[in-house]
Order: C-alpha cells, then structure tokens, then sequence
C-alpha cells in the first residue's frame, strides 16, 4: 500500500478515500476513521455487501484469510483483578485461545463475552468488531501471527465497510500488548 487513504491493491469492492465516510456511518466507524487520517496511517476503505463473518468478508474483500484480522470480546475471570474483558485480535485464519488469553491476562479461566457486552464495550455490532478499544475498561491483545501480512483488513464498526490497513500503522495507533493468543 503506498500513500495515506489508498485501497490494497489485492482488494476488491469500491474503494473510496479517507475522509469520506460512506452513509450508514456510526460513531465507533467514525472515531475509527479519524483515528487513522489523524494518525496518517496508510489505508483504504472498502464497501461490500453486509458480511460479519471472517472467512464470507475475507473473500469479498479479496485477500488470504491470513490477513483478516479476527477481534472476539474476551472475559476473563479469576486471578487478582477479578473479572474484566479484553479485545482479542487474532489472524482470521486462526482461533482465539481462550486459556492463552486467561494465562496472559493473569486470569484463571477466559469465555467469549455475551454479544450485548461485546457490543457495548467496542461500540460496534456483533460481526464488526474493529480491533482498536476506545473504551477505557478494554484493553487490546493482539498474537503476533497478525504482524506476519503487510496489510490488514477488518470491518469498519460496520458490515459493509472494511478497512485495509497497513500492520505497521495498526500496531503504532492501536498498540495492543502482543502476545500468542491464537491456536
């Protein structure tokens, strides 16, 4: 990817250029696209048809399922700070490993977060969740198997549109703690 607001060039969709949000905005997709032209991030915006699910938007958008980047709500439980959740960003071809994620975080035991505190917390509908947390009670694991593509996409706290997203800016603007959370 080359220059700031430019789509992949392994994308496909209808690209449009940083700043201007399509219609269906909300806030999170928002905040998140300011996030990134404030950051000067390198990315592009791509509309689709409405998809959730990791592997039916990663052949939308037209890039290895390696490169999606799949953010679960985590609970973690047990341990010395009591329960508390955390955004878990794995490759899309990878799974969550809950007890990576509990030992991590000092906790005894891990679950997916019910939808409604999931939704919440990452102010996104279930199936867009972004892998940035502009909630204070959320803090962000990223594995490092995500670092492995130059690019990464994700939905845009929206269901038709992504972001393809340098993974250099990614890790700069959203600085997660990078440890191996997916199996």
């Amino acid at each position: 990817m080359s220059g700031r607001a430019q789509a992949a060039e392994t994308a496909t969709g209808t690209a449009t250029v940083a700043g201007e949000v399509p219609a269906g905005g909300n806030v999170a997709s928002v905040r998140l696209l300011r996030l990134l032209e404030e950051g000067g991030a390198r990315f592009g915006l791509l509309e689709h048809p409405p998809e959730g699910q990791t592997v039916r938007a990663s052949a939308l958008r037209g890039h290895p399922l390696a490169a999606a980047a799949k953010c679960m709500i985590v609970t973690v439980a047990g341990g010395v700070s009591g329960e508390r959740q955390v955004l878990a960003v794995v490759p899309g071809d990878r799974r969550v490993d809950l007890d990576g994620v509990a030992r991590e975080c000092g906790g005894l035991r891990a679950r997916l977060a019910d939808r409604a505190l999931a939704e919440r917390l990452s102010g996104c509908v279930s199936g867009s969740i972004i892998p940035f947390s502009f909630h204070d009670d959320l803090s962000v694991l990223a594995d490092p198997g995500l670092f492995d593509q130059p690019t990464l996409y994700f939905n845009a706290a929206r269901l038709d549109l992504s972001v393809a997203l340098a993974a250099a800016d990614y890790r700069a603007l959203a600085n997660p703690l990078v440890v191996r959370i997916a199996s």
